[in-house]
This record gives C-alpha cells, structure tokens and sequence, in this order.
C-alpha cells in the first residue's frame, strides 16, 4: 500500500524504516519520555518490528516527508473485522511535530481507512497532558467518550519538574503511586465523511 499526500507518503512500515528511528530526536517534555525511540541494537529493532507487526490484526505504516525523510509511524491494532473497527497508535519524530504533517497524515490515511479498507469504527487513547496530540484527533473529528487512570510510566518522575508541575491536574497520585489520566476517544465513518464534505466547502481540508 502506498498513499501520497501533498507532502507525505504513506506506506508499510518495513524493518529498514525502524532502524531510521534510531537517529530520531528527543522530546524535551518529560512527560513525554516514552515516545522516544528507546533501542539502539539490532536485536533489539528487530524483537520491536516483529512485536509490532506480526500479530494478524495489527498493521504497521511509515510517514515520509517531502524530502523522503522517515518522520513518523502509525498502526492500525486490534481490527475486529465483524464489527469493523480498530484502535490507532500514532508517533513522530519530536524533530518534525507542529509542522502539520499529523494532520496530513491523517487526512490522507483516513479516506482510506473508511472507504478502501471499509472500516466503520476507529479509536484511540490519548494522556490528558498531551495536549497537541488531543487537539490534532479534535481537530479530525475524534470525540472523546471515556476516561481511566492508567499507571504512567516512568514512577521515579521528579513531581517537581515543571512540565508535571504546569500539568497537574492531568495526574492523580495515590500511596506514592503516579497514574495518569487516559482519555479514550473515537471517529466513526459517517461523522468522518460528514465533517471531510463541510471542511471542503470552507477549505479546511483543502
């Protein structure tokens, strides 16, 4: 499968595409550590493709920019093929975030993932203190429709570093134990088209 946007390819991801990661950039947010590309070994790429990529209902695709640099990833997981739905996992280099390229990721995949591929449900979750994540899926239609607390990853976080500090609220700390709250959030096919047909009357996915 290959998908060309005006700036962006799309295309399944390989495990050459993974070794690029490694010379990905760093997020400054400690808050945002876990999306950072944590292996440097073959070995240890090639454990992480094959866990990615050889469950039957997950798939993998690369993000190219313009200049056929690898700037992101996404997978489409857990397809239930019966009820047509899945769940979307999305990263990008921190080298290449608030250019618009998540947002032309998404409209070029997303027409094809409701009409090629026939899908009628997509989902995502999404940490309440990723605010640019949670503002791109808005911006593309998702709705949020239930939250949790989740465990946050990293539990010897300096609860005084600024980046916790700013965004408090988004955690809750019981018997020293961070969590963090996860927002659960979801397109459907029908208020996909519907919003893709009012944004190319006012040229906003134009």
């Amino acid at each position: 499968m290959k998908l060309k946007g005006k700036r962006i390819t799309i295309e399944d991801l390989k495990l050459e595409d993974v070794h690029e990661m490694v010379g990905w950039g760093k997020h400054e947010n400690v808050l945002l550590d876990d999306y950072n590309f944590p292996f440097i070994t073959d070995s240890d790429i090639k454990r992480w493709y094959n866990i990615k990529t050889k469950p039957f209902r997950n798939h993998y695709y690369s993000v190219r920019n313009e200049n056929g640099i690898l700037i992101g990833y996404f997978g489409i997981k857990d397809k239930r093929f019966i009820l047509r739905n899945a769940y979307l996992g999305i990263v990008f280099d921190p080298n290449y975030l608030d250019r618009g390229y998540g947002t032309e990721t998404f409209m070029r995949f997303l027409p094809y993932y409701f009409g090629k591929m026939k899908m009628l449900t997509l989902y995502l979750e999404v940490a309440e203190f990723n605010d640019r994540a949670y503002h791109l899926y808005q911006k593309v239609g998702f709705q949020k429709i239930a939250y949790y607390l989740d465990l946050f990853p990293n539990q010897n976080l300096d609860i005084r570093n600024p980046y916790f500090v700013e965004k408090r609220d988004a955690f809750v700390i019981e018997d020293g134990i961070i969590y963090q709250r996860i927002y659960r959030m979801k397109l459907t096919r029908r208020r996909f088209f519907s919003l893709l047909k009012d944004g190319e009357k006012d040229g906003f996915y134009t």
